[in-house]
């Protein structure tokens, strides 16, 4: 399969596109977008027609990424594609470095300057982005995002469709749910519930009001 079609045009996109790009995995690059104009290049790849045109294209033998960045829409669209028989790719920078004994499922992108240390399992269609670090065992689930600068220790578990804000730190050992949301340059030294928004440091859930 040489041909790759990312899902999401915008600044998400781009970088999955530029690291697949330099990872000379694929031979072509397009991408499928509600709100670009069809030719328009973005980072030299063309975008060549709407999302939902990726139906259209599981028969051709290429492979998807989605390159959105809500963790929710992304997780649905990723199950809609493997339930229609779709192959999803796996991209990783050619300057991030991951443990051989790092298990990573489809439809992760792996950004430049992360590190993935041994043992850790990378659920599907999560996001490591930029100089993002996950250290030994540390277990994320479907739909995580790991932003840049973040660093999670060792042992860490992440819920399905989590955030992990910008250069937030996670303690050793600690569990956090599904559907919550880590501040930026939050510090989380316990575990948190799911569906919570924690900030601070330490971190704390956020009151409202």
């Amino acid at each position: 399969m040489n041909q790759l079609y990312i899902l999401g045009a915008g600044g998400h996109g781009a970088v999955v596109a530029e690291a697949a790009v330099l990872s000379q995995h694929w031979e072509s690059v397009s991408f499928l977008d509600d709100n670009a104009d069809q030719g328009v290049l973005v980072v030299d790849c063309p975008v060549i027609g709407k999302t939902s045109m990726w139906l259209d294209l599981v028969s051709v033998g290429c492979e998807f990424f989605v390159a959105i960045g809500h963790n929710g829409k992304r997780d649905e669209i990723l199950s809609s594609i493997e339930e229609h028989g779709g192959a999803l790719a796996i991209i990783t920078h050619p300057n991030a470095v991951i443990s051989p004994s790092a298990i990573i499922e489809l439809g992760v992108v792996i950004c430049a300057g992360a590190v993935i240390n041994p043992r850790a399992r990378i659920g599907r269609g999560s996001i490591i982005n930029t100089s993002a670090s996950i250290d030994h065992d540390c277990v994320l689930e479907n739909a995580a995002h790991i932003s840049p600068g973040a660093r999670l220790a060792g042992g860490v578990t992440v819920g399905a469709r989590t955030w992990v804000g910008i250069g937030a730190v996670v303690r050793e050992g600690v569990s956090i749910g599904s559907d919550c949301i880590v501040g930026a340059g939050a510090a989380v030294v316990v575990d948190i519930e799911s569906g919570q928004t924690v900030v601070g440091v330490p971190a704390a859930p956020l009151k409202h009001g």
